[in-house]
């Protein structure tokens, strides 16, 4: 079993930053798909990034050139650093573990293991 726990989120002016933070209790010790989802009220939810088991990172092109996927292994952490937030942006935001070498699905449904979910609110 993997668990993850994430960071809270928060409060952000629209053109602030906020970094969110996903903690895997087996995360390196195994291959994984680590991504984010985001789900806003009454929407589905959605991919946002990834980052496989090599480093490799992927962005949504909603959030390309504002926001990157991070990792660090000896933390067995990964991060969602949100950059030029816009009021779009806000949504609770989900962390995702699928076990594999490499990311092959960006469908929420395929992925086995969910952090909690945080709530970030981006106002004008």
């Amino acid at each position: 079993q993997v668990q993850l726990v994430q960071s809270e989120g928060g409060s952000v002016q629209a053109g602030g930053s906020l970094r969110l933070s996903c903690a895997a209790s087996q995360y390196g010790r195994g291959r994984y798909c680590m991504a984010w989802f985001r789900q806003a009220p009454g929407k589905e939810r959605v991919w946002v990034a990834d980052i496989n088991s090599y480093g490799d990172q992927m962005v949504a092109d909603s959030v390309k050139g504002r926001f990157a996927i991070s990792g660090d292994n000896a933390k067995n952490t990964v991060y969602l650093q949100m950059n030029s937030l816009k009021l779009e942006d806000t949504a609770t935001y989900f962390c995702a573990a699928e076990p594999g070498a490499g990311c092959y699905t960006r469908s929420a449904v395929e992925f086995d293991y969910w952090g909690q979910g945080t709530q970030v609110t981006v106002t004008s």
